[in-house]
């Protein structure tokens, strides 16, 4: 990009961008692209220095926006690049630093070009950039090559085929950053875009080969979490006899021209030196992007098709020829890479597609006897609710739901003891089950959303998890008994109060005809809807696994005037008739035991009394069990979700916020 130019303010009067984006064609042959190619820069690392790069190099490609119709450089570029990656797996393979390098340079420079046609013109408009042809200057036909499925091909190629050393770290990231940009135009919709040229080319023809072994590479980049090379690494050290003039001229400048668009960005809550592995986070965006990417209207989306159905490398069983797009993938890996990523919202809407989408990936984990290791994580999650996005807690509460729809989870994960939880801090536990934990979770975040977000889908979900958990719950720590009688007292008093203001707003209005009435019915139901629910989830304990758990009797004895007020209520009375027998057969027990009872003298008095007590006394109720249902057109939620994570990603892409249109993001 020329020597001259080693500061960010003198990019816009760079020679050699002024004359790709200029009014003059440059042939693909021309010496001139190894001039511009060869350049090495430092990347910015902060939101100040990737603005100012936007600002100082924004003129140059929106030039180029005005002249290529004319002059086709886009084109000759792409066409540079498409020539030289020919070479690039031999180049690798040969270890040649320099033309690994010029070539990710060319790609680089093609990705930030890429990001403000994108930007600045409809995928129409785009299309005709990309079939400029050379021996009519000035014209499109829909009979030229066709460079932009060209570049796409390629780009996939490069993904998949492409060894992962430290001289190719670079290209394969730029590579897989250019793909995320290519699909970059859904941020300039505010609805959702259901049929695009950009879907068209990944779902049909050449691209549609590449769809399982770019999805099987994407994923294993995310297992693999290879961290960058050291700073220089992929470029030559020193001089060589093959360098010559090229290596002098790229050691002369010093510039950061084209990283404002591939690292990181404004409003990222991440910097960037906090990734230990980009390619591992630019490839797990990537294949979230392409799951969510709406069907095409007379086919299904391939990407979705594979992650449904890929294998464990493991199952020699034969490929169903009905499923398209399959692979095998070593699932062991997988899971230890999913367990250990759960901190990013990326990770976790992983766990949560593969667990929802793929029956062969759920049932391996389910069958899993360390899963603590994966439920413990998304625990921590849930249990540091206020400092999560809304959408990062949902995830890792509907993964919850999902796996306790099994029962042979909700058995084993009260065999499973842990020693000293550091991060639960309301209270020391040096030894608790993974299901008593998991209770104490999950009723932390109902009582945190009923005092602060008051969200009604979020109490759904929590509940209906407990509900699903209930008729295996075993031998329940005493903490975890305590809370789930607590939860109960606080929608008690709930009740009450909603109750209370009712009545004296129904007092109040027969004075006023003119005052509207606030909607103290609506609220009556909702909390009624709940308590029955928790009631449900207390029975189906005593009814199910009494014998097992004596630390809930004692928490229900200790309560037990709580109940009064429901013993006659029309909504409850049916559902409290074993646990209005549970409280009178074990409080006759303990009164026969006479006075100044032990806490240890009261629980041995309720274990002889579990024996004693006739099972078939205990009404039989429909087992608790509730199942996941995608809403319907998830795609409103997911895509706009997965594209605000590629805009705060730490090693995502740079956009203007004032152009995003899919949803509202800060300027700052």
């Amino acid at each position: 990009m020329g020597s001259n130019s080693s500061r960010i303010s003198d990019l816009s009067k760079n020679e050699y961008l002024k004359k790709l984006s200029g009014t003059e064609s440059v042939s693909e042959n021309d010496p001139f692209w190894n001039q511009l190619l060869s350049f090495s820069f430092p990347a910015p690392t902060s939101s100040a220095d990737l603005k100012l790069l936007e600002e100082a190099t924004i003129s140059v490609c929106k030039s180029l926006v005005e002249n290529n119709p004319r002059t086709g450089n886009l084109a000759a570029l792409i066409k540079v690049f498409l020539c030289r990656t020919k070479e690039l797996k031999l180049s690798a393979e040969c270890e040649n630093h320099l033309f690994i390098w010029q070539t990710h340079n060319a790609l680089f420079i093609i990705c930030c070009l890429l990001k403000v046609f994108i930007c600045e013109m409809s995928e129409e408009e785009l299309q005709l950039h990309f079939t400029y042809e050379e021996k009519s200057p000035g014209s499109y036909s829909s009979d030229s090559e066709d460079l932009l499925e060209e570049l796409i091909c390629c780009l996939m190629q490069l993904i998949t085929d492409v060894p992962l050393l430290d001289i190719t770290y670079e290209i394969s990231l730029e590579a897989i950053s250019t793909m995320v940009v290519f699909l970059s135009c859904q941020l300039y919709h505010k609805e959702v875009l259901r049929q695009s040229i950009s879907h068209k080319y990944l779902m049909q023809g050449r691209c549609l080969s590449y769809t399982s072994k770019l999805v099987k590479t994407l994923l294993y980049n995310f297992i693999r979490q290879e961290k960058p090379p050291p700073p220089g690494a992929h470029v030559l050290s020193q001089p060589s006899d093959a360098g010559g003039l090229l290596y002098g001229l790229a050691s002369g400048v010093a510039t950061g021209l084209w990283t404002v668009f591939t690292l990181g960005g404004v409003g990222s809550k991440q910097q960037t030196s906090e990734l230990s592995s980009p390619l591992a986070n630019q490839s797990l965006l990537l294949l979230l992007v392409l799951a969510n990417l709406t069907d095409a209207p007379d086919a299904p989306n391939p990407y979705r098709q594979a992650i449904m159905s890929f294998k464990n490398t493991q199952d020699s069983s034969p490929f169903p020829t009905s499923i398209p797009h399959t692979f095998q993938i070593n699932f062991n890996s997988l899971y230890t890479a999913l367990c250990e990523q759960q901190t990013s919202d990326q990770a976790t809407l992983l766990l949560y597609t593969l667990l929802h989408q793929n029956s062969n990936i759920r049932t391996y984990m389910l069958a899993r006897t360390d899963m603590e290791n994966l439920v413990l994580p998304i625990l921590e999650i849930l249990y540091h609710v206020e400092e999560r996005n809304s959408h990062h807690v949902y995830m890792a509460l509907i993964i919850l739901l999902i796996l306790t729809e099994d029962d042979g989870f909700n058995r084993s994960i009260h065999e499973v003891i842990l020693k000293n939880i550091t991060w639960y801090s309301e209270r020391v536990l040096t030894e608790i089950s993974l299901g008593s934990l998991l209770i104490l979770v999950v009723i932390r975040t109902i009582q945190y959303n009923m005092t602060r977000t008051r969200d009604k889908y979020l109490h759904t979900n929590c509940l209906a998890a407990l509900a699903n958990m209930s008729a295996q719950f075993r031998s329940l720590h005493q903490y975890a008994a305590q809370r789930i009688i607590s939860l109960f007292s606080l929608l008690s008093k709930k009740h009450s109060k909603v109750l209370e203001q009712a009545t004296q707003s129904l007092r109040g209005s027969l004075g006023s005809n003119d005052v509207p009435l606030p909607d103290y019915a609506q609220d009556l139901n909702v909390i009624e809807e709940v308590i029955r629910m928790m009631l449900e989830i207390i029975n189906s304990c005593l009814t199910n696994s009494l014998h097992h758990n004596p630390n809930l009797v004692y928490a229900l004895l200790y309560k037990r005037d709580l109940f009064e007020q429901f013993r006659t209520h029309p909504s409850f009375q049916d559902i409290m008739q074993n646990i209005d027998l549970v409280i009178t057969f074990f409080s006759s027990r303990l009164l026969q035991g006479g006075a100044e009872l032990s806490v240890e003298r009261v629980l041995e008095i309720i274990k002889q009394g579990i024996i004693a007590l006739p099972k078939d006394r205990l009404k039989k109720f429909p087992e608790l069990k509730f199942k996941y249902v995608e809403e319907e057109q998830p795609e409103e939620f997911f895509i706009p979700y997965v594209w605000s994570l590629v805009y705060n990603s730490a090693a995502g892409l740079y956009w203007n916020p004032q152009d995003i249109q899919l949803f509202t993001m800060d300027s700052d």
